[in-house]
């Protein structure tokens, strides 16, 4: 049995520009000819041990509700999937996003390599079977589907994993991390399997990316001749406690999905070429030898040109006090949105975002979280795709990569 290396064991490859087509247009219309692989899932090593302090981190706010958030909701089924959750690190992802307030969903199991996150984990899921590993989780028949909140470096190794043990899955952000060659393997292990496949890209369901996409897809833009997102994160050199530290020194770059999303999760579309200029940062964590990436760059601006032929502006930034950003405007041929539509259209679709069940909040970035949940779980149950399905998820990471 093979085993994937993760990122951060392997160098990362030379890509050309060719390849970035290749993946990134290529890849969502599964028109790639891709190897098939096994993979065992290694476990991580290193002390059971947890320092856990959840700490304040930009976008968990949790969202103002309204009865606009549950009104019109109707159950599509009855029926109960059954889920694990994997991962209640710095973030507590795992549980932030409230499979276990769904009424469509009954918590089996959960995990996390260090004891007393898992036990707090369970706590806070109302379940009482834990796992040691996701490894060992995989393992239970009585799991349908499995939440992967691991560290962002093994989301892609841990979903094949999930995959390969005939269950669905769905991912936080990114869907790879620093490797093409993940993307292929990812892709070939979703499409081989039959199962669902869905990353939980946040600035999807935010209202203004929502609102976007409705107008887009009501041709209230026309072709996009200019689009652009950004995603601010500061952290100075006082960074979330992440495990082996995949968070210090991270280039922006490989964690593109919220800038990105302006573009693709508005459009469906794809970039297709790019060009990258970053600048050097005078945080600690940010210089020669500082982080296990060699990375000096904090901030990475990437302008790409889209499958429709106008141009994205996408950036990422670690190194800008200020506002927490998860934002971007698009112009159109015939309209543009800059918090809110001003166009040629003069009737617009509904921009009120789908409904939540009574029992779930929207949650945090920016009242995300529920809904992304309840869009999983309702593609489970009327056995559809859902909307980040792996080539949106795809063309939203890889692309960083390359830029």
């Amino acid at each position: 049995m093979n085993s994937l290396k993760s990122p951060m064991e392997e160098n990362i490859p030379n890509l050309t520009r060719r390849k970035f087509i290749n993946i990134t247009g290529l890849t969502a219309a599964a028109a790639l000819g891709l190897q098939q692989i096994s993979c065992s899932g290694t476990k991580h090593s290193g002390k059971n041990v947890s320092t856990f302090e959840a700490p304040k981190i930009a976008g968990f706010e949790t969202a103002a509700e309204s009865d606009v958030d549950h009104k019109g909701w109707q159950p599509v089924s009855d029926r109960k999937i059954r889920v694990g959750l994997v991962g209640y690190g710095a973030s507590r992802f795992s549980a932030a996003f409230g499979f276990q307030d769904h009424p469509n969903v009954e918590v089996i199991a959960v995990s996390d390599l260090f004891p007393d996150r898992c036990a707090a984990l369970a706590k806070t899921a109302r379940c009482s079977k834990t796992y040691p590993s996701l490894e060992e989780l995989v393992k239970d028949d009585n799991i349908e589907a499995v939440f992967v909140a691991t560290d962002a470096p093994s989301h892609a190794l841990h979903a094949i994993e999930v995959l390969n043990h005939g269950k669905h899955v769905a991912t936080a952000v990114p869907a790879i991390f620093g490797s093409l060659e993940e993307a292929d393997k990812l892709h070939e292990a979703v499409t081989s399997s039959g199962k669902k496949y869905m990353m939980f890209e946040t600035s999807f369901f935010r209202e203004d990316n929502y609102a976007m996409r409705q107008i887009y897809n009501a041709d209230g833009f026309g072709k996009l001749v200019y689009s652009e997102g950004e995603y601010y994160h500061y952290a100075g050199d006082n960074w979330p406690a992440s495990y082996k530290e995949w968070r210090i020194g991270i280039p922006p770059q490989f964690y593109p999905t919220h800038s990105n999303a302006y573009y693709i999760c508005v459009t469906g579309g794809s970039f297709i070429d790019v060009s990258c200029l970053g600048m050097k940062s005078v945080t600690k964590d940010f210089q020669v030898g500082a982080n296990k990436y060699n990375n000096q760059f904090a901030t990475e601006i990437a302008l790409f040109r889209t499958s429709e032929g106008g141009m994205s502006r996408m950036a990422v930034s670690w190194d800008t006090p200020g506002p927490e950003n998860e934002i971007g405007r698009v112009r159109g041929q015939k309209g543009s949105f800059y918090e809110k539509y001003v166009g040629l259209e003069k009737t617009l679709p509904s921009l009120v975002r789908p409904p939540l069940p009574a029992t779930i909040s929207p949650g945090g970035h920016g009242g995300s979280h529920g809904r992304l949940t309840d869009e999983f779980i309702t593609a489970i149950l009327q056995d559809r795709q859902p909307l980040v399905d792996i080539g949106m998820a795809l063309n939203l990471s890889a692309a960083g990569i390359v830029a």
